[in-house]
């Protein structure tokens, strides 16, 4: 039966009175006859790319690279660079860029850990005895920058463009400024009084002495200065003759060499920090290959445990052991499952994480069958403890951004760039921050994630790609939120791969937030048994948590604190084309484009 043979749904008043039927030109509106929109906004389709990015000008930067023929590791990288610029309220070219790799046709997963190293001089013992066990802000947990190692990296090894091209759209919008909208705005007002602690951050971010409004135009000039400075070191080195991954190494060298170096370590050290301009130079951004777990048809790769990442293997291994596909959705029984199976994970992530180059930890081993099935054993029908796996014990900063492409050829790349601007002094002659960072490491003697010269803290910034090697389909998700990060991607996992949503409608679907483990962020407050709840899951759900000895605590729909998760999967058609498919999570600013 065609549309327009189908009999109207019978509609009446409250008091039962039948309303006209009819439809069509003249015939009245009816109810019912098209199906409702599964989500609040499309999901996008393409055949030659898909973007996501934190921010509709970072999603448009990405666009117009791949656009002019640039794969998807340049768009990243360009949306990447216009992110430090466009949200940098969220993330600092002076912060961190976790990345994740996936080059076109390839069936492995590289991570770039474009995050940096405590100063060599940095020791725990002496900084716990000069702060009284804390780490205020300002200068002491004041890391290697790392973002632009990973920027550049990711380039120099996957990409095929240039500094000048990539960095180009991000000059402009520091030097010529942009409209904020109201969101970012919000952002900044909700940031003020953090801001107004720096005078050399005030004067840019809080013109007048206040916030700026939306449909202020933002420059930031000294940001424009440091960015060119990388694509002029590049176009010198290439008129030089230099090949393109050498004049990469030199806009590299640029940032982590000579003046900026020095500039940056000066801010630093006057701000009782420890770093040193040989900590800089000798700073790469470490390219590993991604641990993985079986889910599914899928092969989930994540970072090693500089990120929590890993805790999102461990939670899908963990829960395709306990059965989760066979239980439906917004009941009391999914909802524990998740909540334990990462309240395990996390966890682990206490018991073990850290920067594997230190702990001699190997983040597969955590992912072993055997492993996963021990975990997995310990779930229950009741609430377990605060970190079951362990038995170490001990304000966050308020976010992060994201970014993921997947181009026609399948090359791929998310990251999860990261900094706020009121996490350090903006250090006025470069228009940056230096990464404080290190409020993610531990001061815990013998902690897997304590305070160590030359080591990486483990970060909450995280992303994922998975691999469907039998269909060559691949997967990409990132999501900025602190400890909600790894708890986000997998309830949209789950909802796309077990209750086959669209992505938009996975990104969109109510979420929950357990938090039963020592948080991520100095001072790393502890919460027991807690379950944060999006308002627009069903009463039962709460409920029934509430019976298993969880301590729920309502959120409202749509809450920012949920994170925002920003997903692109690629699947073929079996008939020689394929079907991209871009998820952008309207809890904050993410915006998806395709073609």
């Amino acid at each position: 039966m065609t549309l327009e043979q189908q009999a109207p749904p019978m509609l009446s008043t409250r008091s039962g009175e039948p309303l006209p039927t009819g439809s069509g030109m003249g015939g009245g509106i009816v109810a019912g006859v098209f199906a409702q929109a599964e989500s609040m906004r499309p999901t996008l389709y393409g055949e030659k790319w898909a973007i996501v990015g934190g921010h509709p000008l970072v999603t448009e930067v990405g666009a117009e690279i791949l656009r002019r023929g640039g794969n998807a590791v340049d768009a990243g990288v360009a949306a990447g660079f216009a992110s430090n610029v466009v949200q940098v309220d969220m993330c600092n070219l002076g912060g961190i860029a976790p990345i994740l790799v996936r080059p076109a046709g390839s069936a492995e997963v590289s991570a770039i850990a474009g995050i940096g190293v405590w100063g060599a001089g940095a020791d725990l013992a002496a900084i716990r005895a000069a702060h009284d066990g804390a780490l205020p802000l300002g200068g002491v947990p004041s890391i290697v920058p790392g973002a632009v190692s990973g920027w550049l990296t990711a380039l120099s090894r996957y990409g095929t463009m240039g500094v000048p091209e990539v960095v180009a759209a991000a000059v402009d919008l520091a030097e010529e400024g942009f409209l904020i909208d109201p969101r970012t705005a919000s952002h900044f007002a909700t940031m003020a009084s953090g801001l107004a602690q720096w005078p050399s951050s005030a004067e840019v971010y809080l013109p007048d002495g206040a916030a700026p409004r939306a449909g202020h135009r933002l420059r930031q000039p000294a940001l424009a200065r440091t960015l060119r400075t990388l694509s002029q070191a590049a176009t010198a080195a290439a008129d030089g003759g230099a090949s393109r991954e050498e004049a990469i190494e030199a806009a590299h060298a640029a940032f982590y060499t000579g003046d900026i170096a020095r500039t940056i370590v000066d801010a630093v050290r006057a701000r009782g920090g420890h770093l040193d301009t040989a900590d800089l130079a000798g700073f790469r951004a470490d390219v590993d290959p991604a641990p993985s777990v079986a889910f599914g048809d899928w092969r989930v790769h994540v970072p090693p445990t500089w990120s929590q990442g890993p805790i999102i293997a461990q939670a899908l291994g963990i829960l395709e052991r306990r059965g989760i596909r066979s239980i439906p959705f917004d009941t009391g029984a999914y909802a524990h499952e998740v909540v334990e199976a990462l309240k395990l994970a996390f966890s682990e992530r206490e018991r073990c994480y850290g920067d594997p180059r230190r702990t001699g930890i190997d983040t597969q081993s955590l992912l072993d069958d055997a492993h996963l099935s021990e975990l997995a054993a310990m779930i229950g029908e009741h609430a377990l403890p605060n970190m079951p796996t362990s038995r170490q014990a001990g304000p966050a900063l308020p976010s992060t951004t994201a970014i993921v492409v997947v181009d026609e050829h399948g090359a791929t790349f998310a990251a999860s760039p990261s900094d706020t601007l009121d996490g350090a002094p903006l250090i006025p002659e470069l228009g940056i921050l230096c990464s404080p960072r290190g409020v993610q490491s531990r001061l815990i003697p013998g902690h897997p994630n304590m305070l160590r010269p030359g080591g990486r803290p483990c970060v909450t910034p995280a992303a994922m790609i998975a691999l469907d090697a039998g269909r060559d389909a691949v997967w990409a998700a990132a999501c900025p939120g602190g400890d909600v990060i790894v708890q986000a991607i997998v309830q949209a996992m789950l909802l796309i791969d077990v209750h086959d949503r669209t992505p938009q409608a996975a990104v969109e679907a109510p979420r929950l937030f357990g938090s039963s483990f020592p948080g991520g962020f100095h001072p790393h407050p502890v919460g027991d048994s807690l379950v944060f709840l999006e308002g627009s899951f069903s009463p039962e759900v709460g409920d029934d948590l509430e019976r298993r000895g969880h301590r729920v605590v309502d959120w409202p729909a749509n809450e920012f604190d949920a994170g925002s998760v920003q997903t692109v999967m690629s699947v073929p058609t079996g008939e020689g084309e394929r079907v991209l498919t871009a998820g952008a999570d309207p809890r904050r600013s993410a915006y998806a484009n395709a073609r």
